[in-house]
This record gives structure tokens, C-alpha cells and sequence, in this order.
């Protein structure tokens, strides 16, 4: 018989221990399926996440990766590139899971076809690009900044405007998405409705990021560099302008007679001041570089429209000055304006060989009653305008100079100087009405005394411009006049530009601007002489105060916005070199231009 009253056998070790109530070999069992579903469920996440699996579909093929491809993402000289999943799915788990089940969305859009052609996927294209603006606005960037950061970025190799944009975005609290769309699709910003991108790029404080000490470092460093590098330029140009003077004096001193006859007057005028400012040391003034460049197109409605510049908001929100961004990078703007293959179209009637940029400098001076001023640059070559018959604009003249001084009251003055009279209805513009036009409204051609052309205009003369040109309406408003009462308390209250002309001959011409552009006969004086070297001077003067109609009195204390501009080689209209803002003052080392008690 057996004895059953002994102990009992033991349960092999998987049955003896439990684990919350189980079994040990059905925690191990449940554990290792886990292992093999989570498992398979993450290679299936990482695997739509590749490229190849993107493209599957002809839509993304076609359409969205074909843009990508040649873009900075897809190909750089550093070899990094980044795929779909980089920028459209999040890397954190929970985040990605969540945008892989908002995503079957698309699966429904390729179902019904709502993009299946190419007709259809460009009128949907807005709609999935404001998703994907919102989702990273919200996120502040997060895809972006998986690889960039503010923090590891080095203002010495960044354009000017890229690190002054950077330390806005910092200080205010704006993201990547907020400047960088169409990086790696065609841009379609320009499709939506400005009051939506207003809210949208709008600053959240909960962005704000304090300045890394690096940042500051590099920005330190590259500043000085730059400036060490302006200087060596500007001795060499001094340089070059002592050895052009001292190559005229031992012409002289060699006695050649037809030479010393065009040659003694340039170095008369360089030793004495000529006859505007006979008593003038000009070799004891220190000259202040002027960059002039081409604007093209570019009017006041241009830079204040988001869709159609890039700097609108910092400029028309922030309060950005044009030189917070532009100052540095005037020459490759230029270069790019007056060049054939302008992509901003701000040039559509390009002159062949017409140079970018005009290298300038200004020296300025007072004598407690009058202000004297002497601009210089290099001649350039003629570039005759293929659109005018004989190729010269402006026949008479192969340069003007214009000064224009703002006065009070004037929109963003301070911020875009001469540029607030600029719009895009003035003649050679975008929305130049033309010669019929303009004749068939009367009024307006009475009032602002108009022969077939729209000359600069103030604002404030206008009751109402045109800025975004919504629904296809012109910009400007040239049509929109004041009447004659509102236009003489405008005057009155000195909300006007004072602008002074010379010619290339010496003739001249004072006035202002206001509702169109107006001579008022103010005091003035100047002359104009192209050096055998190949230099223009030209040198004018003007009371400090004058109490004429138009006349922006200059005192000391005060620091004014003025612009420069040259119409080079017989140019007019809108074929001009300008400059962007620029602040004079007397006895002032702290303004651009330092008018110095002589």
C-alpha cells in the first residue's frame, strides 16, 4: 500500500511563485508576448517614419517630394539632411503616437482622392500647410529644434539680418515656423489671408529665451571684426584718393598745358572748397561712408506688406529701423535688384550693365548760419536703358543728387527715411496708373498739377493707401487726395520732406514734399564737377534755419532722419541709388552724419 500520510511532492518552481496573482510562467509568458508586440509595434512606428515609405504614395512623390529634393534639407555641404518624419513627426513617444493617429486622417484623403491630381493638390495645398504652420506653433518648433537651437547657433557665420532676427526672436518670444516657411515645399504663405498671419506669427511670451553669454560672445566678435575690416577698406580708398591728388599735382608740375586746364580747377576746388563753401576745409573734415543701392519695385507698401517682405512685421510691429536688418547686406541686395534673375520681381525692366551699388562718402559742415554739405563717388561707365529710345532717361542730366530731410508727423520716418515717399502708384511703379488714367481724373490732375506722371507723395496727404492689395486692388493711394485745408495744416505743422536737388550742371532746386512734390524757391546753393579721376563732387549749402514754406530748420540738440539719393548716367524716376535711414545732427559724433562747427 502506499503511504499517503507523507509530505507531498513539490510543484515544479513556475508553479510555486506568483507574481500579482499569476503564476510565475504566465508573467513570463505575458512578458515576453509584450516584448514581441511592443516590439513589432515600434518597428512598425520607425518604419513609416522612413523615406521610402513617405514616397509610397504618388501624391507624396510627385508633388511634396519632388519640391523637397535639391533643398537645403535634402542636400547641404555639411552631408546632414533631414527626411519627412524629421520635420512632420514629433520624437517623443507619447507626442508621436499621437501625430501617427491624426495622420490616418490622410488615409481617408487618399481614399476619396482629394489630392490625387496635381490640380487638386495645389487647391488644397493651403489648408495642409496652415495645419502643419499651427501644429509647430504650438509646439514652439519642436521638430525644428531637434536640430537647431538658439542656443548652439554663431552669430559669425550668420548674415547680418539673420543674427539681428535671431536676438528679436529671443527677446520677443517668436519661433522657427514664424519665419521659416516653404524651406522645403513651395511657399505658399502669400496664399493666406494677412489678418490670419498676423495672429498666427504674432510673439508668445511663453517662447521668450534668455540670450546665451556665447551668442553675445560671437556677436562681439564678428561686430569688431567687421568694423577693422570697413576701416582697412576706407584707407585704402583715402589712400587711393591721395595718390589720384598727387598724381594731378606732378601733371601740373609738368606743365601740361591741356591737362593743367581741366586739372587745376578739380584740385582748386579740393584745396579751397570751391565756390559754395570757399571757406570750408574739406582736408580737415572726416567723411562718413554712404552705401546707395537699387530698390527696383521696392515702394513703402512693399515693406510693409508681410506677403511680399520679409521684414514687414519687425519693421511695422517691432519698430525695426531698415538698417536693423539691411545695413550690412546692401550690396548683395543691390547686386540682386538690378539683376536679370531677381526672383522678388522687383525689377521686371532690368538695364543691362547698371551697377548694384554706389560706394559714396559725405563730409558735412556749419558755420553757426549755413550747413554745407560734399558728396563724392566714382563715374561709372554709361548702361544705356533698353526701354527709353537713345538709352539716356534723362538726356540733360547725367546725375542728380537729392537730400530730403524728414520733418514731423510722417509715418515710420525715423524707421524707413525718404522711403515714406515712395509708393507703388508713382511713375515706373507696379501700379503706375499711367498718362490716360491720371488725365481722366480731373480733380486729382488739378490739385496735384499732373502731367501724365505721379510724383513721391506723403501718406498723410492721402485719406486712405492701399497696402496689402487685397482682392487684386492697386496699391497706393494717388487718387485719394486731401483737400486743400487738410494739405496746408500738414505744411503748417512741418509734417513734410524737405528736399534739395542738384544737377549735374550746378543748377539746383529747394522744395518739399507733402501731397506731390513741390518747388518753394528756398535758399540754396550748389555746384557739381566730374574729377579727370573720375570722381563727381558735388557740393551744396543751405541755412541752417530759413523760415521758408518746406524747410526743415537744422538745431543743435536735434537729431534728424535724412536719405540720399544719386540718379547716375542720365537715370530718372525710379532708376536711382538710395540709401536707407540715415541721422544726421550738428556737433554730434553719435549720427551717421556729424555736421561739424567749422
Amino acid at each position: 500500500m502506499t503511504d499517503s500520510s507523507g509530505p507531498e511532492p513539490k510543484k515544479p518552481i513556475w508553479r510555486r511563485y506568483f507574481l500579482w496573482g499569476m503564476p510565475m510562467a504566465g508573467v513570463a509568458g505575458v512578458f515576453a508576448a509584450g516584448v514581441i508586440l511592443w516590439g513589432g509595434f515600434n518597428t512598425a512606428m520607425d518604419a513609416t517614419n522612413t523615406l521610402d515609405f513617405c514616397v509610397t504614395c504618388h501624391e507624396m512623390e510627385d508633388y511634396v517630394y519632388d519640391e523637397y529634393k535639391g533643398t537645403v534639407h535634402d542636400v547641404n555641404r555639411s552631408g546632414v539632411g533631414a527626411v519627412c518624419s524629421d520635420c512632420h513627426v514629433p520624437k517623443e513617444w507619447t507626442q508621436k503616437l499621437i501625430r501617427k493617429i491624426y495622420a490616418t486622417k490622410e488615409l481617408w484623403g487618399k481614399l476619396t482622392g482629394t489630392i490625387s491630381t496635381p490640380e487638386r493638390f495645389d487647391a488644397k495645398r493651403l489648408e495642409l500647410a496652415m495645419h502643419e504652420w499651427e501644429r509647430m506653433k504650438a509646439n514652439d518648433s519642436l521638430e525644428c529644434r531637434n536640430c537647431h537651437d538658439f542656443a548652439s547657433m554663431i552669430p559669425e557665420f550668420q548674415r547680418p539680418r539673420a543674427r539681428r532676427q535671431h536676438m528679436n526672436a529671443m527677446e520677443a518670444g517668436q519661433t522657427c515656423i514664424d519665419c521659416h516657411k516653404g524651406i522645403a515645399h513651395h511657399d505658399v504663405r502669400d496664399r493666406a489671408d494677412e489678418e490670419y498671419l498676423a495672429e498666427l506669427e504674432a510673439p508668445n511670451p511663453a517662447f521668450v529665451r534668455e540670450i546665451p553669454e556665447a551668442y553675445m560672445a560671437s556677436l562681439a566678435k564678428i561686430e569688431t571684426l567687421e568694423a577693422e575690416e570697413a576701416a582697412a577698406r576706407k584707407a585704402v580708398l583715402e589712400a587711393e584718393k591721395a595718390r589720384l591728388a598727387a598724381a594731378i599735382e606732378a601733371a601740373r608740375a609738368d606743365e601740361r598745358a591741356l591737362v593743367e586746364a581741366e586739372m587745376a580747377g578739380a584740385a582748386a576746388e579740393v584745396a579751397e572748397g570751391g565756390n559754395v563753401a570757399p571757406n570750408v576745409d574739406w582736408t580737415a573734415i572726416a567723411s562718413s561712408d554712404l552705401t546707395l543701392f537699387y530698390p527696383g519695385q521696392a515702394s513703402f507698401e512693399w515693406v510693409q506688406n508681410g506677403k511680399q517682405h520679409g521684414g514687414a512685421r519687425p519693421l511695422t510691429k517691432g519698430g525695426d529701423l531698415c538698417t536693423t536688418c539691411h545695413a550690412k547686406e546692401l550690396e548683395m541686395i543691390g547686386n540682386k535688384i538690378v539683376s536679370a534673375n531677381d526672383e522678388g520681381g522687383l525689377e521686371p525692366t532690368p538695364i543691362p550693365g547698371k551697377r548694384g551699388t554706389i560706394a559714396a562718402t559725405l563730409q558735412a559742415a556749419h558755420d553757426g548760419e549755413y550747413a554745407y554739405f560734399r558728396l563724392q563717388w566714382p563715374d561709372a561707365g554709361h548702361s544705356p536703358a533698353p526701354f527709353v529710345e537713345g538709352g539716356k532717361m534723362d538726356p540733360d542730366n547725367q546725375v542728380k543728387v537729392a537730400m530730403m530731410v524728414a520733418g514731423t508727423g510722417i509715418e515710420m520716418s525715423q524707421q524707413v527715411g525718404c522711403w515714406a515717399t515712395c509708393h507703388a502708384d508713382n511713375s515706373y511703379m507696379p501700379f503706375d496708373p499711367g498718362a490716360e488714367a491720371i488725365e481722366a481724373n480731373a480733380d486729382a490732375v488739378a490739385a496735384l498739377q499732373a502731367e501724365g506722371t505721379i510724383t513721391k507723395y506723403l501718406s498723410e496727404s492721402r485719406t486712405k493707401i492701399e497696402v496689402k492689395g487685397r482682392r487684386g486692388k492697386a496699391q497706393g493711394g494717388w487718387d485719394q487726395l486731401r483737400d486743400a485745408a487738410e494739405i496746408e495744416q500738414f505744411l503748417a505743422d512741418g509734417t513734410y520732406m524737405d528736399l534739395l536737388r542738384v544737377y549735374a550742371d550746378g543748377s539746383y532746386s529747394n522744395g518739399y514734399l507733402l501731397d506731390r512734390r513741390i518747388e518753394n524757391d528756398g535758399e540754396m546753393q550748389a555746384e557739381a564737377s566730374l574729377g579727370v579721376d573720375g570722381t563727381w563732387t558735388v557740393v551744396f549749402s543751405r541755412p541752417l534755419v530759413s523760415g521758408a514754406p518746406g524747410d526743415v530748420a537744422l538745431e543743435a540738440g536735434q537729431i534728424y532722419t535724412v536719405g540720399f539719393a544719386i540718379h547716375d548716367d542720365y537715370a530718372a524716376a525710379r532708376f536711382h541709388h538710395v540709401t536707407l535711414d540715415t541721422s544726421l545732427a550738428l556737433d554730434n559724433a553719435d549720427a551717421v552724419i556729424n555736421v561739424v562747427g567749422q
